[in-house]
């Protein structure tokens, strides 16, 4: 049965732990060993945590077998995007300015998953700084796309996604600032789920642009990501049985985030909605104009926080980075204090127009990105091309983070696509019952 570990996706291992069919500590050391001996662990994985994992496992096994188990995920492992802190052990953040960080105790939605029987299996590498969409990072490493060997996975959770759509973890921990769990899941044919801004605890968590900063599970289906989100939230997962798309309102968002699709994105978008509509929804196409103004506002918003937060560090060793990421974050230098308070109070606003505008529906719908996964080695030679893909990459993600909404990406069945659902904030549990009935219209 071990032979299909790998495969499998968290609540199904789960399913197994519970039935006596699998041992927490044997799926432990599988998976830590398939990490050792895949010839791609090393750039997945910034480093395990043997001890611990094991440890977790051993202590996930002595409950399963007194039927005490915390909860449907207790025993399974989990890959943690490295920006989460975890005691003793090094937290890098993908970045040479970090090398050799160490905190004394974990991030508090680590603590969290780890009291309800989580077991951790390590770290996984991310864009530096967590400040790219695209996942290249020639600094630490760059971890693989699924689909493309000579491409790059999406980022920052780039190793998040890779260790899932690899087989070196049923399920994986990311954080979203602009996109950064949402463009990976999607560029490796896997769930991604953005949270509410507020609604998971940083604590612990290696900032970009705190405003902004979210956590999310990145796995194979959405029951796993319901079930990794309400781990995290330390709640009851969504009920997603008799989830329907009957009568389910729909706006296909045209403004911004139809422009300049390349033609696979839009063709496999495209057939997504008309799944969706055989499957029962009503959609509609309209413009939102909030959408582009709070775009004009992206740059003094991002940019601003982000060196603000960084600027000191970076510039003491501005050498140690790679300088398509240190021009990104001194591009925060030329906005004035004044500026970002007046973006601010814009993007309020717009905020709260966006959700006048978009009420009636239950679900704003946009293609996830709308480029394929770029190659890597151009990337790293040609700045222009860097340039533009990372800004094309993020901008429809970027929508559901301005805004300050829940996001949650499906797969199309078309490589390196997916379909994007954007729902008010603090709607988690209404999204992830949408996602179920649409994963299925999908399928």
């Amino acid at each position: 049965m071990s032979n299909n570990w790998q495969s499998m996706g968290a609540a199904e291992l789960g399913r197994g732990i519970d039935a006596g069919e699998i041992d927490p500590v044997t799926l432990a050391e599988h998976f830590l060993d398939a990490i050792d001996a895949h010839d791609l662990g090393p750039l997945i994985y910034a480093r395990t945590m043997r001890t611990r994992t094991l440890a977790e496992a051993q202590a996930a096994a002595a409950r399963a077998r007194s039927g005490l188990r915390f909860g449907p995920l207790d025993g399974v492992p989990v890959s943690w995007k490295d920006l989460f802190d975890t005691a003793a052990v090094a937290t890098e953040a993908g970045s040479a300015l970090l090398a050799g960080r160490t905190p004394a105790q974990d991030a508090e939605v680590l603590r969290r998953a780890t009291l309800r029987g989580s077991v951790c299996l390590g770290k996984t590498h991310m864009s530096e700084l967590a400040f790219s969409g695209l996942g290249l990072n020639p600094i630490t490493a760059t971890p693989p796309c699924i689909n493309d060997a000579g491409a790059v996975p999406g980022g920052s959770s780039s190793g998040a996604a890779a260790s899932v759509a690899h087989g070196l973890a049923p399920m994986a921990m990311g954080s979203d600032t602009g996109g950064s769990v949402r463009i990976p899941a999607a560029w490796n044919d896997l769930v991604g789920l953005k949270t509410t801004p507020g609604l998971l605890p940083l604590t612990g968590v290696v900032p970009l642009a705190a405003k902004f900063d979210t956590i999310g599970p990145l796995a194979r289906n959405v029951e796993d990501a319901a079930l990794g989100f309400a781990m995290m939230a330390g709640i009851k997962a969504p009920d997603l049985r008799e989830c329907s798309l009957n009568g389910v309102r729909l706006l296909s968002l045209r403004t911004v985030a139809q422009d300049d699709l390349r033609d696979a994105p839009r063709a496999a978008y495209e057939n997504a909605v008309m799944r969706l509509e055989t499957a029962g929804a009503h959609v509609s196409h309209a413009e939102i104009p909030q959408v582009a103004d709070a775009m004009d506002l992206t740059g003094v918003l991002y940019a601003t926080e982000a060196y603000g937060t960084w600027k000191d560090v970076i510039e003491d060793a501005p050498d140690k980075m790679f300088p398509e990421i240190l021009a990104r974050f001194r591009g925060g230098a030329q906005y004035s204090g004044p500026d970002y308070v007046a973006a601010w109070l814009a993007l309020d606003r717009l905020r709260r127009e966006y959700l006048a505008a978009t009420a009636r529906y239950d679900a704003v719908i946009l293609p996830t990105a709308p480029n394929l996964p770029p190659n890597k080695a151009r990337l790293e030679t040609d700045s222009d091309y860097y340039v533009t893909e990372n800004l094309l990459t993020l901008r429809n993600t970027r929508i559901g983070n301005l805004m300050g909404l829940a996001g949650l990406t499906l797969p199309t069945g078309v490589p390196s696509t997916g379909i994007m659902f954007l729902t008010p904030p603090n709607s988690e549990a209404r999204l992830l019952r949408l996602g179920a009935a649409a994963e299925a219209a999908l399928a």
